[in-house]
């Protein structure tokens, strides 16, 4: 082992350092650095060789073997089967062996199939060509084949091999666009950027000459970070040192467009590329279904153990007797009567446990997993869910939570891009108090050719006019927007009006719509072009400023600001971001009209954003280029070094105005949560915009209803209060009105119904929720916590505002692990919403215009909000309800197929003789009781889907794990027991008088068992036939084809004389079986009375406590949901006047006016203006 690295890691984690950041350096194109530069130490790296798959031809089968066995149920019976090799056990080892056999080759097959297809894709991404550079030429050779500092040319259309720094690309400046479809679902173009010391390296000979080192961290898996700088070596200077960061990173996977070639060096290959990093798995959720599976198995495997034990105790007080244990016709050997009689008793136990062993259904977690697997196709075969819009249909990433869908009690959902559409349109911006809209609005009628039209009378001040056209050139020149002339490009995009061929593109609408809005008022971006942005004024000039620095958007400041300089040598930085983000940072500007403007928006359901400046001198912007080169270069905590200098940088700005965007409401969000709300589901809205916008977007989607009463708890009002009075305050009120209802979270959306019920709503903003998650003083948190949950729980819906992604996750997680553990689901649209996404019980991803982060990361996706009704409400409801049957059938078919073998136990001295014959034993789970079963558990639908859809209330019938509590499973149970008896005793009377033949030939112990396992059959099969309500001709052919096979497989194993049996004991039996009178009686009769008590059990059930769900199996039923029938008689009108009345102050004199009257419009306007000024 090589000795530096194991000094390494003793240095790493035995000397205590901390914020330790691994790092590699990587020589480009393999060349030295210059003589006294650093020193020279070649590193080792893995080939660019992707392996996807699991197996190789040599550990095939022990990997496999290996893997399979580590389920308990596989591990118990491959035990049961070696007992069975190793002693005298009273079955064959067959009967174990061959159902092992049977589930651990289907797996391997499945398994090593879809290997083989990973390794055929695997060698065909190894062996694709590449070009690369070797001193000074172009060589072609095998993407495996590549190594860590190969420069490496892509041309259009290519894929890039592995992860590579961006050198230089055909255009002059130094840009390339990408798109990462493979690698997100994001099919927008991405713009990247060379290093600005090596993107005039056109040819091969230019970039085989560059003498480079970058240093950067070690591979992970985050696709959207990277640290790193580069070297640039030149003659005998210094080296020329440039951050890197992912601009600079071509990732592999990706594909370059609209670029003719680029030149890049390989820095992660093979299975260190993110690509290859974001393979694994994401953590494993369990159904709650799968819990209990998982607890009644318990339970069963106890009762195997206490009939083993009784059977063992019983055998030796019944042979305790002389002679009993020792026939005259089988006497005992003399070893035989020295034998340890612990040993003996040892050994007897374990015969009866492999005797009694078939209680555990083996073949229930294969029925299972292919139950899973072939159910979730129904969810993408769906096309109700699919959206013809944007071409999308559902997703199922994982089959495992199918049935969880059917238990969900809360759900968390993000609102921008999840209830809305995430598809801005500029409506108005607000400058020095000042209102300007895109078209001017007269009586209602709107005036397209506004900038016709002179709507001004008056004249500003010099001052006002200056801060106006600023606050228009720093919307055309603080975004990231990119401008294509391409019509044809992929992704988000808008064509700017004026019959302009350019496009805009970005990845966020909001910059779209702001560009496309001040377009509209007479400012035009045009062009990024040799690190010049280019705007097009009012005067029809072309304006040009130097792009200096960029200061780029995150969630936590959440602001951008640029730094640029114009033509004139003014250097001015333009920040725009969240109110709460500029609103401090500001030291002068009309800062109360603005806010009153952005207030009065925000009620109104509008985005606000707000812009601020501030003019920099030549010395503050050195210090500024300083602070930030040492930032952007540092290898470790440089996210946080940038965090901290953008914070010294965007401070005492100047406001100029703020922006009005509306995302409209999605289509059917409303009737979607209204559905929810009826089903018994509590929603939660959790987002980062502020509490004006958000309530608004609450009362249009009616999870705010206008009886509903609005409890706060947010940061002013904590300000003014102490939370510990603020938490007791809203208990006492929630819990004064709710405490005579029941606490059950089900009954939350039927108790608004009444109108003597008060409705409650509770708004909580990041900042709150951080105080109540924080430890207090004395070391606890939890009194806080558990008196939030119990306002939350009284509350019908909740609104959390200003959330940070963590925080979601944190909310998610504290209703999670509540007292109750209820069932979780979030739902998002944005790289934002993934935290949560994964935190959640079930994960639900929105295919929208935030990328596919949160659909790649969920466990289902979905085109839009609307259809996650249906996923719930049917697919949902019917996963749960098959699956439940399924599960609860497997224990009751095995209870009813073993219990009889534990009877005939005291019919033949505890002797250990078997019912029945090996084959029945083999074939009894594996043919003859599953196929119809797993027909069942894919086709079968109790209530049909308008129903389902129409009637959301019948969701709280399957609410809770309803079909799968202890007294269902006790039921089931008992059940089988009860048909146990009947088959055994029914046979035994039936035999009791010496039964013959017509040819005088007496009935035997075979034929005993094959009755008894022909009742059995039939009874099961029969039982799951009238728990059937939805009958197709695959059902018919299926269940009544199972019992035929039974009856043909029964004629021919015992009519017929196979030579590859040693003895054949069923020879002839059931034939002379069917041969006697009494036996078909028998048949009929014992049948109809084991199904007997569940049917009546059914109808007395119907009768006096119909549940919601057999009410509407009646024939008679009419849809008469009093939820339904309430709201239809009320106006559905959303009524925001409390809401208005409660969060707007009346507006400022300068403010004052109405939107619908051109009279309205102020005297201190803008001449000249090509646009309307409306207040």
């Amino acid at each position: 082992m090589d000795c530096s690295l194991v000094r390494t890691l003793v240095h790493r984690y035995c000397a205590g350092e901390e914020n330790w950041v691994d790092s590699r350096t990587i020589y480009v194109g393999h060349r030295e650095p210059p003589p006294g530069a650093e020193a020279y130490i070649p590193q080792r790296y893995p080939d660019n060789r992707i392996v996807s798959s699991k197996y190789t031809f040599w550990n095939f089968i022990p990997k496999n073997l290996f893997e399979q066995f580590r389920r308990v149920a596989n591990f118990y019976f491959l035990i049961i089967f070696l007992v069975q090799l190793i002693i005298d056990t009273p079955t064959s080892p067959v009967t174990s062996g061959l159902p092992l056999f049977f589930v651990i080759t289907v797996t391997a097959i499945k398994q090593g199939y879809e290997d083989w297809l990973r390794h055929k894709a695997d060698n065909a991404m190894n062996q694709c060509p590449v070009h690369f550079i070797q001193h000074g030429k172009l060589v072609r050779k095998q993407s495996r084949k590549l190594r860590v500092g190969d420069i490496v040319m892509v041309k259009e259309d290519e894929t890039f091999p592995c992860d590579l720094i961006f050198l230089s690309s055909n255009r002059g400046d130094g840009t390339c666009h990408v798109t990462t479809a493979s690698l997100d679902g994001e099919s927008s173009h991405k713009t990247h950027y060379a290093v600005q010391d090596t993107k005039g390296f056109h040819t091969e000979e230019d970039i085989g000459g560059l003498h480079a080192t970058i240093e950067c961290e070690q591979p992970q898996p985050d696709l959207y970070k990277f640290v790193g700088r580069i070297n640039v070596y030149s003659d005998l200077n210094d080296p020329v040192v440039r951050p890197l960061g992912s601009e600079n990173l071509l990732l592999r996977g990706a594909t370059l467009k609209n670029t003719e070639k680029i030149f890049g060096v390989a820095i992660y290959t093979g299975m260190e590329t993110k690509m290859a990093l974001n393979y694994q798995a994401k953590s494993q959720k369990r159904s709650a279904v799968e819990k209990s599976m998982n607890a009644f198995l318990v339970v069963y495997l106890c009762i195997l153990i206490s009939k083993a034990l009784i059977n063992t105790v019983l055998k030796y007080v019944w042979q305790s007797e002389p002679f009993r244990d020792e026939p005259w016709y089988n006497q005992k050997t003399e070893s035989e009567r020295q034998r340890n009689l612990f040993l003996k008793a040892f050994t007897d136990f374990l015969a009866f446990m492999v005797l009694f062993n078939y209680i555990i259904p083996v073949s229930m977690y294969v029925t299972v997993e292919m139950q899973k697997f072939l159910g979730s196709y129904f969810i993408t075969w769906d096309e109700d869910m699919f959206d013809e819009e944007t071409g999308e249909g559902p997703l199922v990433n994982t089959s495992d939570l199918n049935e969880e869908l059917g238990q969900v009690e809360y759900i968390f959902t993000d609102k921008t891009g999840t209830l809305t559409e995430n598809n801005m349109e500029f409506k108005e911006c607000c400058i020095e108090g000042h209102v300007y809209v895109p078209h001017v609005i007269c009586n209602g009628q709107v005036l397209p050719e506004s900038s016709g039209i002179d709507m001004i009378d008056s004249s500003p001040s010099v001052n006002g006019r200056e801060r106006e056209e600023l606050f228009f050139r720093a919307l055309c020149l603080c975004h990231t927007v990119q401008v294509k002339d391409d019509d044809n490009v992929d992704g988000p995009r808008k064509s700017p009006d004026g019959g302009k061929s350019c496009v805009y593109i970005s990845s966020s609408p909001d910059e779209v719509a702001l560009v496309e809005g001040v377009q509209r008022l007479g400012f035009t971006y045009l062009r990024l072009k040799d690190n010049y942005m280019e705007i097009l004024n009012r005067e029809n000039h072309i304006e040009r400023f130097e792009l200096l620095e960029i200061l780029s958007f995150d969630s936590v400041r959440r602001r951008m600001s640029v730094i640029v300089k114009s033509a004139t040598g003014e250097i001015y930085l333009f920040c725009k971001g969240a109110d709460s983000s500029i609103f401090p940072r500001v030291i002068e500007g009309k800062i109360d009209q603005i806010r009153a403007r952005v207030e009065r928006n925000a009620v109104e359901g509008l985005r606000t954003l707000c812009v601020a400046y501030k003019r920099l001198i030549q010395e503050e912007y050195e210090g500024i280029c300083k602070l930030l080169q040492a930032a952007k270069v540092a290898l470790q905590d440089r996210e946080k070094k940038l965090a901290e200098a953008y914070e010294q940088i965007e401070k005492d700005l100047t406001l100029l105005g703020a922006t009005a965007v509306e995302d409209r409401l999605q289509e059917k969000a409303a009737d979607t949560i209204e559905a929810l709300q009826k089903a018994g589901i509590k929603v939660w809205v959790l987002t980062g915009d502020k509490m004006e916008t958000a309530a608004a977007t609450c009362y249009a989607c009616k999870l705010f209803r206008r009886n509903t009463q609005l409890l706060e708890l947010t940061t002013k009002r904590i300000e003014e209060q102490s939370l510990h009075d603020i938490l007791f305050e809203l208990s006492k009120t929630v819990l004064r009105h709710s405490g005579s209802l029941t606490r059950d979270n089900f009954s939350g959306y039927s108790n608004r119904l009444s109108a003597d019920m008060q409705d409650y709503g509770l708004i909580i903003d990041g900042a709150a929720l951080s105080l109540i998650m924080k430890p207090r003083e004395d070391g606890s948190s939890g009194n806080y916590r558990e008196l939030f949950l119990e306002i939350c729980r009284s509350c019908s819906a909740v609104l959390c505002c200003r959330m940070a992604p963590l925080q979601k996750a944190q909310i998610v997680k504290l209703i999670k692990f509540s007292k109750e553990h209820p069932i979780t689901l979030a739902i998002g649209d944005g790289a934002n919403d993934v935290s949560m996404i994964l935190e959640a019980h079930v994960g639900i991803g929105v295919i929208g215009k935030e990328g596919r982060q949160a659909a790649r990361n969920s466990d289902y996706a979905i085109p839009k909000f609307k259809h996650l009704k249906k996923m719930l409400l049917v697919h949902g409801h019917f996963y749960y309800i098959r699956i439940s049957e399924l599960v609860q059938y497997f224990f009751y078919k095995n209870v009813c197929f073993i219990f009889p073998q534990f009877l005939y136990q005291f019919f033949c001295g505890f002797s250990q003789q078997t019912l029945y014959d090996t084959a029945y034993l083999t074939l009894y789970n594996i043919s003859f009781t599953s196929l119809p079963i797993l027909l069942y558990s894919l086709m079968e639908q109790h209530v049909g889907i308008d129903v389902l859809k129409r009637d959301p209330t019948l969701y709280r019938d399957v609410a809770k794990n309803a079909l799968l509590r202890w007294r269902v499973f006790i039921y089931w149970t008992l059940l089988g027991l009860f048909d146990a008896l009947v088959f055994f005793f029914g046979a035994y009377f039936v035999f009791e008088n010496t039964t013959v033949t017509s040819n005088g030939q007496i009935f035997g112990n075979w034929t005993f068992g094959t009755l008894v396992f022909t009742v059995m059959v039939f009874t099961v099969t029969l039982k799951l036939a009238l728990d059937t309500h939805y009958w197709t001709w695959i059902n018919h052919f299926v269940i009544w084809g199972s019992l035929l096979f039974y009856v043909i497989f029964s004629l021919l194993w015992g009519g017929v004389i196979w030579p590859f049996l040693n003895y054949q004991r069923m020879y002839y039996v059931f034939i002379q079986m069917l041969s006697s009178g009494p036996a078909w009686l028998a048949i009929v009769l014992l049948v109809t009375i084991s199904l007997l008590p569940d049917v009546l059990k059914k109808v007395l059930c119907r009768q006096l406590w119909p549940t919601a769900t057999e009410r509407v199996q009646s024939p008679g039923y009419q849809s008469t949901c009093p939820s339904a029938t309430w709201y239809s008689s009320c106006s559905q009108q959303v009524t925001l006047a409390a809401w208005k009345e409660k969060v707007s102050t009346e507006p400022p004199p300068t403010l004052s006016g109405s939107r619908h009257r051109c009279s309205s419009i102020p005297s201190h306007s803008c001449p000249g203006s090509h646009v309307g000024m409306l207040v």
